[in-house]
């Protein structure tokens, strides 16, 4: 198992939650995911990052899969100029791969919102780590679970 699948196990399983990762197969793109695992689009959750260009930090916006994040809402959200968060810095933050950044289980604190479109769906899919996994969560709980703030960045 990868540092980061395990370490996506750790956080749910110290969250209280089932760790029902399941490996799909690609799913670098959200309808990828939503057709391996037979669910509606708008019920896989995004991981989208941005660089934080005054803080030099990434910030995660957590979107429904046919949702597109508003740079201007984002950046407003933020407070400070957002610009595109490159491999390097996605990877010290978090410790995920792009194509594979699970809400949960990073290496570092990061800053979050949560798209509501989500909270619409008992059950969404998030990458679990990989590009290649995916975990259902129930959607009500990922708020608490990431610390993101439930706002409107979407356009």
């Amino acid at each position: 198992m990868s540092k980061s699948l395990a370490r996506v196990r750790a956080a749910l399983e110290a969250a209280g939650l089932p760790a029902d990762i399941r490996e799909v197969g690609q799913a670098r793109t959200a309808q990828e995911a939503a057709d391996s695992v037979g669910c509606h689009l708008d019920q896989i959750a995004k991981s989208i990052i941005f660089g934080a260009e005054t803080s030099g930090t990434a910030v995660l916006f957590l979107t429904a899969g046919g949702n597109r994040v508003d740079a201007a809402k984002a950046t407003a959200l933020a407070g400070e100029p957002l610009g595109k968060a490159d491999a390097a810095l996605i990877r010290t933050q978090t410790g995920f791969a792009i194509g594979g950044v699970a809400p949960v289980g990073h290496l570092n604190p990061i800053r979050a919102w949560l798209d509501p479109r989500l909270l619409e769906f008992d059950v969404i899919w998030a990458a679990a780590g990989t590009p290649r996994h995916v975990f259902p969560l129930d959607a009500h709980v990922l708020p608490g679970l990431t610390g993101a703030v439930i706002a409107d960045f979407t356009g």
